[in-house]
């Protein structure tokens, strides 16, 4: 095999390895969002069983993150990855360990579920605003994911500012609850676990603006955290 010809295969198998990697992205990235959604169905429907299901399958999302990271690892070796290659790696590394997270908090949503239905076998407090909120961060999740797969920067800013209103309903529940709170300190041990599975839900939020904020730093070059998201679009977008 000649020069060009090897240098042209080379090309290919490389190709090949980061679309396999970005691919099984995406898979870790659907299993996170269905544990996400699973928990939340556990929570506000008090299922024991599909809490367990979920608390089950983390070892899952922990799996997949350690494969994909050994496989970057292996590339970041070989094939000394340059520019925006580099880039994709980088980004891939940073996405999974946020997608491992969410499922994290989503585990917590269905271990906090069978806490909640020992205490008692009624649905929990603050159901609707618990669904509205679930609602809200799962469609982040959702969004972020499609961002990702298709490149699109337009879209994963637009999304990262769709956290404040995840905030907003955040910061609402969590007045009522402290609220209640005062008014009926026997419903303490109650209140806490509600209160620790709104928190669950903001985080995936969190995690979810930060899997847009990759998806500029991929397609762009340029790290946005902790940066105004209104400068950065008129920046970028214009």
């Amino acid at each position: 095999m000649d020069k060009l010809h090897l240098d042209q295969h080379i090309s290919h198998q490389f190709n090949k390895e980061l679309e396999d990697i970005r691919n099984k992205v995406l898979t870790m990235g659907g299993l996170v969002e269905q544990q996400v959604t699973n928990g939340l169905t556990a929570l506000l429907e008090a299922d024991n069983d599909l809490a367990a299901q979920v608390s089950e399958r983390d070892f899952e999302v922990n799996k997949l993150e350690v494969e994909i990271d050994e496989e970057c690892t292996q590339v970041l070796a070989r094939r000394q990855p340059a520019a925006s290659d580099l880039r994709l790696i980088v980004t891939v590394i940073k996405v999974i360990t946020d997608l491992e997270r969410i499922g994290d908090e989503a585990e917590k949503l269905g271990r906090f579920s069978r806490d909640l239905t020992k205490i008692s076998k009624e649905t929990p407090s603050y159901r609707k605003e618990l669904r509205h909120l679930g609602e809200l961060v799962k469609s982040m999740l959702r969004d972020s994911l499609d961002a990702f797969a298709r490149l699109d920067v337009e879209a994963a800013l637009r999304i990262a500012q769709r956290d404040e209103d995840v905030n907003r309903e955040y910061e609402t529940l969590e007045r009522l609850l402290s609220t209640h709170l005062v008014e009926d300190p026997r419903q303490a041990s109650k209140l806490f676990k509600v209160t620790w599975c709104a928190r669950a839900l903001e985080r995936v939020g969190d995690h979810s603006v930060n899997i847009c904020e990759y998806v500029v730093y991929l397609v762009k070059g340029r790290d946005i955290r902790h940066t105004n998201m209104d400068q950065v679009r008129s920046e970028i977008m214009d």
